[in-house]
């Protein structure tokens, strides 16, 4: 044991390390990896979005706090555990949530607050370029900001010099670069999966849509340059290591590869960058993600087209909300528990109420619940009211209470990927789970089992997530070999073959799961009436 500390502690001073960070939406995360790959500290900061003149968005302030302060706490973790200061690294990846607006002006000034993903207020934007190209573009993506920006005649908009992501700014302001990994970028426009960057012609259209206003910059002036998976995108600037490290300790000049989205990220962390492999990913927000042997044969609201970190073409259903209510619930429980005068433990806490759903009816015993804190597109919802309904028939006792919650954490999720896997017959070989639903075993995975029919494996990682998969992005700008592509080094040299802990859908839980969701269809009229109702 001695040995192998001391093998990472040479590591640590030698620069061999590799740092990811990524932001989440609840959480910014920083982890290091030795150099096979392992993670070996890390160092996280909690936040939150705001909701500020009726947009979800998080300030430039709380952007950098977090940043500095989970690098911090990943330097206080690796000084803890091997007694040695992080001053160099081998190299680094930043990721952060896909989608969402961040444009600057030509001195670099934000215009307008950061407009996150969770904002559904670009629906006419997102219909109109649809039918434009002929290719869907959701609400959230960035060209959908654009456009929707200029449709509203909003002023700033003729000051654009630099529209990007949450990864793209941060690697920006790092590395002085104004660049993005293709994962990332096929959530702000669509990819040209010959090409490997933005779909040029799709550009053209979207210039003759503009032709008229007249303004000084065209689409493809503003779009970062989009780069793949073990290109080399920029150094750590001396300005970027004290942005990073407000100790000044750390050095510049390390190298940062393509900044990528939370979508591409998770395809990393879970293997799934091979055809016919998909991952789920299930946090605040839940997605699914199937990598594509062919395009889809017609153009589905439901689902998105984006990308691998390398450039394949993968389909996507992306769902606004997942465990915040169900994570609300478990808070007020530990709220009645600490009445009582017992501390409550929320790892044992969550553990103890997730597995309490495993003994409830397969159908939930009647219940329904709704986890909308947002606007859900799936569900044709603007906005959201988080709702728990029942009869006087329902059966209600705990157990079926968690259930519920748990099953409609999937419930919009499940719409799309039954268009997927039932209306185009896509073959999946694997899906692989990860993110926090995934964190007590046996009961995330079985309840998705469950929604999709389909045997769903999970990795003793899938807790580490995204911040994990940017480590490894950046793994393999630095050592990969030469012709070596990113799913053999994967395969070869992270995962070795591993696959994870496998659960086969159980029959009786599949149609329980079937009964809920015809459900949870005809009681979206009480949520619409919520919406309308609550404002």
């Amino acid at each position: 044991m001695n040995l192998e500390i001391n093998d990472v502690k040479n590591a640590i001073i030698s620069g061999k390390t590799v740092l990811g960070i990524e932001l989440g939406s609840t959480r910014i995360k920083a982890v290091l990896i030795s150099e096979d790959n392992v993670p070996i500290a890390s160092g996280s900061h909690d936040w939150e979005n705001r909701y500020v003149n009726s947009i979800w968005t998080y300030s430039l302030e709380d952007v950098w706090d977090g940043l500095q302060d989970s690098y911090q706490k990943m330097v206080e973790d690796v000084k803890q555990q091997y007694g040695v200061i992080i001053q160099t690294l081998g190299a680094i990846g930043i990721s952060g949530m896909m989608h969402g607006y961040m444009a600057f002006n030509k001195e670099g000034e934000l215009l307008v607050p950061f407009r996150t993903w969770r904002n559904t207020i670009t629906k006419q934007a997102s219909e109109e370029l649809t039918e434009k190209f002929n290719y869907h573009i959701p609400q959230r993506w960035s060209s959908a900001h654009l456009y929707q920006a200029i449709l509203n005649k909003e002023e700033h908009v003729a000051d654009i010099s630099f529209l990007t992501t949450l990864a793209g700014y941060i690697h920006w302001k790092l590395t002085g670069k104004k660049v993005l990994g293709v994962g990332d970028a096929a959530g702000m426009f669509p990819i040209d999966i010959n090409t490997k960057s933005f779909n040029v012609h799709m550009i053209n259209q979207f210039d003759e849509l503009m032709a008229s206003k007249n303004f000084s910059w065209k689409l493809g002036d503003i779009l970062p340059k989009v780069l793949v998976a073990g290109e080399n995108a920029g150094v750590l600037s001396d300005e970027g290591a004290k942005l990073l490290d407000v100790t000044g300790r750390l050095k510049l000049g390390t190298p940062l590869c393509p900044p990528e989205g939370d979508a591409g990220t998770g395809m990393a962390a879970t293997n799934s960058v091979a055809k016919r492999t998909g991952n789920v990913s299930a946090g605040t927000s839940v997605f699914a993600m199937v990598v594509l042997e062919k395009e889809l044969s017609k153009v589905y609201p439901e689902l998105d087209l984006v990308t691998t970190p390398d450039g394949n073409l993968v389909a996507m259903v992306h769902c606004n909300n997942c465990t915040s209510d169900l994570n609300a619930w478990v808070g007020l429980f530990k709220e009645f528990a600490e009445a009582f005068g017992v501390e409550a433990d929320m790892t044992k806490l969550f553990a103890t109420l997730y597995n309490k759903a495993l003994e409830g009816d397969p159908d939930c015993g009647g219940l329904l619940a709704y986890n909308y804190f947002s606007g859900e597109h799936i569900t044709n919802f603007e906005e959201g009211r988080p709702l728990f309904v029942r009869t006087p028939e329902s059966n209600f006792n705990l157990a079926n209470f968690m259930r519920v919650h748990l099953f409609t954490s999937l419930g919009a999720l499940k719409t799309g990927l039954d268009i997927l896997l039932k209306q185009e017959g896509v073959l999946v070989d694997q899906i692989l789970g990860h993110g926090g639903l995934f964190k007590t075993r046996g009961v995330g995975q079985s309840i998705l089992a469950a929604a999709i029919n389909t045997p769903v494996y999970v990795m003793e990682t899938a807790g580490e997530g995204g911040a994990w998969g940017i480590t490894l992005l950046a793994s393999y700008m630095l050592n990969k070999a030469e012709n070596e592509t990113l799913e053999d080094y994967l395969e070869k040299r992270v995962f070795a073959g591993e696959t994870g802990t496998k659960m086969n859908p159980d029959p009786k839980d599949v149609k329980g799961f079937e009964k809920f969701i015809k459900r949870y269809t005809r009681g979206l009229a009480i949520e619409r009436a919520a919406v309308d109702s609550l404002t």
